[in-house]
């Protein structure tokens, strides 16, 4: 007899624990250490939207009509079966640890063998690699589709080939993805959206845009003209291979193709332009979004929280987090995070610290990136013994703290100049068995060059060059602009030539920086020259080239010259990317 324990929690959530009663669950059927199949029950109780207790059995509930989990039980995007998470049965959780512990395919098909080919059968494999799905487990959700496809009694079906061409496509195979979807075809299932949608996801992640593209001109040339499912995936995959240009491409070809956008595609466009810190744009999309009765989500709003916050705009931020509220959403981690950031970028540490006590008081519990808010927060204000009682806290509850984390303490000291917390940070690391990367070797060597110590610094990039480090453009920006600064020349233009032999391409801040170095000595005509090289090389100027070209000017002739020059830059440059 299984009794239900009822646990209240702030704010107006009730959730469901079993109970034991007389210390165990009693079920049905024969015990058994193999993976044989049992006659399992498990009646659930739910407070359904009008307040009343209802039951349910969650094998029945798979098996209503347009419920059940051969080919439409999985959802992409949503990691549930049948709307709820999987209830794992006792013999679906062995299958479970057994297949998260076995690397060897042989032994885990081997047991897999052992289960008799029938429904509930099904509904535990499913539920098993819907389970892993959600922990990112790629390789026992590959074992476990191989079986049923190639080697068990079960009929072919394109859940099973949908979930396969997921993992690969998560695990960046995509040329095993690609051959998933012959074997479908060649198998006569016939491809859902979502088999679409994760095959141009699969393209995405391994950077093949191309073939991403030819998905969905397949779709139409079969008569099944993308929907939003597959645009969305195609934008978002755009977006993470750093190609937001192309997304909003997508995103109006979209519109034109009579496909209407849905929430998630606002919320993606709205992170879009967030990330491009154009917040404005993304409130205009917000607000269009709601025109077109597209109803906003908890995730839309955060995204533009995030938008706001990225500017350190904490009024607008706040105002939207309030509309978020009246709206009927509950705040969770992620929303108080984004105030938190905005407070944070705008340099008010304590308006941040206001906004995590209020997430503890309303019962949110801060997670691992709301103590690295507090840290940054804190260390941009010039707060570094704050930050560090911040950190400490956070080790203190048992959240080890990231390589970020690290990071964000190394930042806090180093504005305030102290080498020794720095180096003593660095070696904390280093114990903790987090290997300092380039980041935070190249902050180590701004630190150095900003204080003076200059062969410090020279051993820090002997360091990266001979050991494991990579060393990148950012590395020789910050030597470029440091001996440029300190009047070294000759140090910096060595530096500079070095880049071809290092395979590595001078950006707008090198050649600014090292523009700028001349610029300090009134050297017109030699910024001109760089100027030339830089325009020559195919890098575009930004704000800052024009700067320097104005502050090298000595006479009015000059800053006339600069002057058609930046008017010539300024109308070619585009402000924003359209919506």
């Amino acid at each position: 007899m299984v009794t239900m324990l009822i646990v209240i929690r702030p704010p107006n959530c009730i959730y469901i624990e079993p109970r034991m009663c007389r210390g165990e669950i009693r079920c049905k059927g024969k015990k058994s250490d193999s993976l044989a199949d049992e006659n399992y029950r498990n009646d659930t109780l739910f407070i359904d939207k009008h307040g009343r207790w209802r039951s349910f059995n969650e094998r029945k509930l798979s098996r209503k009509k347009g419920g059940n989990v051969r080919g439409k039980g999985w959802k992409y995007g949503s990691g549930f079966v049948d709307g709820i998470f999987p209830v794992m049965s006792p013999v679906a959780q062995q299958i479970l640890d057994f297949v998260q512990k076995e690397n060897d395919s042989n032994r885990v098909w081997a047991a897999l063998d052992t289960l008799s080919a029938t429904n509930d059968t099904w509904d535990y494999l499913i539920n098993v690699m819907v389970q892993l799905r959600l922990n990112k487990q790629w390789g026992p959700i590959i074992l476990i589709c191989e079986w049923i496809l190639y080697k068990s009694s079960f009929r072919q079906d394109v859940l099973c080939y949908n979930l396969l061409i997921d993992a690969y496509g998560q695990k960046s195979v995509h040329k095993k993805a690609e051959s998933v979807y012959f074997e479908l075809l060649e198998a006569r299932c016939i491809p859902t959206e979502d088999t679409y949608a994760l095959l141009v996801k699969a393209y995405c992640v391994s950077g093949e845009l191309e073939k991403a593209e030819a998905v969905l001109a397949e779709m139409r040339k079969y008569g099944h003209p993308p929907g939003a499912i597959v645009y969305n995936t195609y934008i978002d995959g755009l977006m993470k291979a750093g190609n937001p240009e192309r997304a909003v491409q997508i995103f109006q070809r979209m519109k034109r193709d009579g496909c209407e956008p849905d929430t998630k595609t606002y919320t993606l466009l709205i992170n879009l332009y967030g990330k491009a810190r154009q917040s404005f744009v993304a409130l205009t999309l917000f607000n269009k979004m709601k025109s077109q009765k597209c109803k906003p989500n908890i995730c839309t709003y955060t995204a533009l929280v995030n938008a706001f916050a990225r500017e350190g705009l904490c009024e607008k931020a706040e105002e939207i987090f309030e509309q978020m509220q009246e709206k009927g959403h509950e705040p969770d981690v992620y929303a108080y995070n984004a105030l938190m950031e905005s407070y944070s970028r705008a340099g008010f540490p304590y308006g941040a610290a206001e906004i995590f006590s209020l997430m503890q008081h309303m019962g949110c519990e801060p997670d691992r990136a709301s103590y690295n808010i507090m840290v940054d927060a804190y260390g941009r204000a010039g707060l570094h013994e704050d930050a560090r009682a911040v950190f400490e806290d956070m080790k203190r509850l048992g959240i080890t703290p990231t390589m970020k984390s690290h990071m964000l303490l190394l930042s806090a000291y180093s504005k305030a100049g102290n080498v020794a917390k720095c180096e003593e940070i660095v070696n904390q690391m280093q114990e903790s068995g987090i290997e300092p990367d380039t980041f935070v070797l190249n902050s180590m060597l701004n630190l150095y060059g900003r204080l003076g110590q200059f062969e410090k610094m020279e051993e820090v990039l002997t360091a990266m060059e001979k050991g494991s480090y990579n060393t990148d453009i950012s590395t020789y920006n910050i030597l470029i602009n440091i001996y440029g600064r300190a009047g070294f020349l000759e140090r910096m233009e060595e530096l500079f030539q070095s880049l071809p032999i290092r395979n590595l391409k001078p950006d707008v801040v090198t050649w600014t920086s090292r523009m700028g170095a001349y610029s300090r000595k009134k050297m017109y005509m030699r910024c001109l020259e760089i100027f030339e090289e830089m325009i020559d090389s195919g890098c575009y100027p930004d704000g800052g080239t024009a700067k320097v070209l104005l502050s090298a000017c000595s006479s009015e002739d000059q800053v006339e010259q600069v002057t058609a020059v930046i008017r010539t830059m300024h109308k070619d440059m585009s402000t924003a990317l359209p919506v």
